[in-house]
């Protein structure tokens, strides 16, 4: 079956395992939610975004230290139950800093306005060419937040806690690292 367009709706994937997504044309012909879907790795492996995937490491001083903006993720959702970072699918038009944005926009309601992107990093790549980038930001403050269904909760926690939770597998695998690039 492979990718068939039908109208406004595009079919990604194999059955039976295939998605259905919702693909909206741009006023600049570009194509917004065409990143969603899955790429499979010759060894079964899968990941989430056609085009790779981005999350938002956004950070803000308090009176104690530097927090972390966490996502803890629905049940439902891929390693649901896990803690991680706003984040998901690259559209083919965009660059990972804007896709970690829009995802941290629509699962956490943050503005691109309220946060300075300071460094990209990728922390995870696979076989098949598929890539997480970790983009790092920072907040001025504590961001006020706003979950949608892809959490069931989001908190600011301290750097030094973040390992006692129990995180997605990418961002446990990639948090030592990413905790010497914020010094």
């Amino acid at each position: 079956m492979g990718n068939t367009r039908y109208g406004e709706w595009r079919v990604v994937g194999f059955m039976p395992t295939a998605t259905i997504i919702d693909v909206r044309r741009q006023g600049d012909g570009s194509v917004q939610g065409d990143g969603d879907g899955w790429v499979f790795d010759a060894d079964g492996q899968r990941y989430w975004g056609r085009h790779g995937a981005a999350g938002l490491l956004l950070t803000a001083a308090t009176d104690d230290g530097v927090a972390v903006l966490l996502q803890h993720r629905a049940i439902w959702s891929h390693q649901g139950g896990t803690w991680g970072l706003p984040g998901g699918a690259r559209d083919s038009h965009e660059t990972v800093e804007q896709a970690a944005v829009r995802e941290a926009f629509e699962e956490a309601g943050i503005s691109g306005d309220e946060l300075d992107v300071v460094d990209a990093v990728v922390t995870h790549s696979a076989s098949s060419g598929w890539t997480y980038t970790t983009v790092l930001a920072q907040a001025a403050s504590l961001l006020a937040t706003t979950p949608n269904g892809e959490s069931t909760e989001l908190r600011w926690v301290p750097i030094a806690k973040v390992a006692e939770l129990p995180l997605h597998p990418g961002l446990a695998a990639a948090w030592p690292g990413l905790v010497d690039r914020l010094g």
